[in-house]
């Protein structure tokens, strides 16, 4: 029935171009004298026009979106260029051109990814646009949505050209300046810049291949048996790698949290440190192992579109976490430390021996006395608590040795 609908709403265009046109001729035969014809005559060429335009295949038209800049960081600028090319030249009075998608950011500033041409006999067009102030997350751009007329609207033409396009607009990257954490370990105190060298003569086990790893950490042996590929697990000669974690609890800085955790990772796999990355949400997702920079695209790809979604009380969410029971040197990064926070982490981290919780916060902000408590509180459990703003991301690591 839809179907049925759809043609009669485009064929009674038709009809009612041919009715003009043979109304006038009627009128002319009928009527004749010099205005009649006239009238008719005048009628004709647009008449003939709207037919012709009926059936010329809109769809056909080729169409390709650039966009100029292929990594944007949040808050930057989105560049695209949109082609148009068709094999014909037959003339076309405009040309309304909009991209659309399904990115409700997008969807607000809709006006800015239109354009409005003359097209005339040309066979070419161009047509570029840009979009500021891009947020953090993963935006669809679905296709490009083409309408056009006659001269008089009588006829007017609509097609879609799907053209899907998804574009990441990734956290902020802080240059930190990366200098060893003290951390204490059983024999005492040591200074470890979470560096860790891994013992490649001791095989602890296996886990499964991850696109990045070491062609020599491949365990040839289990891959000849099970067809499926298996990377080594090393004796470390530390206590264990950097383990970040990152807090997802609803927050008003929570893009300066992600900005914050995205940079630690950045640092820190520039000390060639092997890093595991635990971010607790709605959903929970963990990267075991961020040894190479293949690594740190697939976790800094995750936190472009991570979302401050975690609702569900804490404990819940760590209930028999073997990745936090294993990990003796954590790196937490939030937007409020909790006290429930503070117990997870102590009475799930099994083997914890150092744990630095950076505490983002706005600048001029003063700590209440129910802060200063709770950052007593995990210091008393030998945490380093460190309170940031954005302007101090740059000097996290130093900070944190001074305090």
């Amino acid at each position: 029935m839809k179907r049925v609908l759809a043609i009669w709403n485009e064929g009674k265009k038709l009809l009612f171009v041919l009715f003009l046109l043979i109304f006038s001729l009627v009128f002319a035969l009928f009527q004749g004298g010099f205005v009649s014809w006239f009238i008719f005559y005048s009628i004709l060429p647009f008449t003939l026009y709207s037919m012709f335009f009926y059936f010329y295949p809109l769809s056909k038209m080729e169409v390709q979106r650039s966009i100029k800049n292929v990594r944007i960081g949040n808050g930057g600028k989105l560049s695209a260029t949109v082609s148009l090319e068709r094999n014909s030249s037959f003339p076309l009075f405009y040309l309304v051109m909009s991209d659309n998608t399904d990115s409700p950011v997008l969807k607000e500033k809709k006006d800015q990814m239109k354009s409005f041409e003359l097209l005339g006999f040309k066979k070419k067009f161009e047509w570029s646009y840009e979009i500021h102030e891009m947020r953090r997350g993963e935006h669809l751009l679905s296709g490009i949505e083409i309408e056009c007329s006659d001269l008089f609207g009588w006829v007017k033409k609509k097609t879609f050209v799907p053209l899907p396009q998804r574009v990441i607009v990734y956290p902020n990257i802080t240059d930190m300046v990366y200098v060893p954490i003290e951390t204490r370990y059983d024999q005492g105190a040591a200074a470890s810049p979470f560096t860790i060298v891994k013992d490649t003569t001791m095989v602890t086990g296996t886990r499964d291949y991850q696109p990045g790893d070491r062609v020599s950490w491949i365990h040839w042996k289990s891959f000849a048996r099970t067809q499926s590929l298996r990377t080594k697990e090393f004796e470390d000669r530390q206590s264990q790698d950097l383990f970040v974690v990152i807090d997802r609890t609803p927050s008003d800085l929570f893009e300066e949290v992600v900005t914050l955790t995205a940079s630690i990772l950045k640092a820190a796999l520039r000390k060639q440190a092997t890093l595991g990355f635990l971010s607790i949400g709605a959903k929970r997702e963990y990267f075991p192992a961020i040894q190479s920079e293949e690594h740190l695209q697939r976790a800094h790809y995750h936190l472009a579109k991570v979302e401050d979604d975690l609702q569900q009380p804490v404990e819940a969410v760590f209930a028999g976490d073997q990745a936090l029971a294993g990990a003796a040197s954590i790196l937490f990064v939030t937007g409020k430390l909790t006290m429930n926070w503070i117990d997870t982490l102590s009475r799930n981290a099994k083997n914890l021996k150092g744990c630095v919780i950076f505490v983002v916060n706005k600048r001029g902000s003063k700590m209440t006395r129910q802060d200063q408590a709770l950052h007593q509180a995990a210091r008393a459990r030998g945490m380093a608590v460190r309170v940031l703003t954005p302007e101090q991301f740059k000097n996290a690591f130093s900070e944190v040795n001074r305090s």
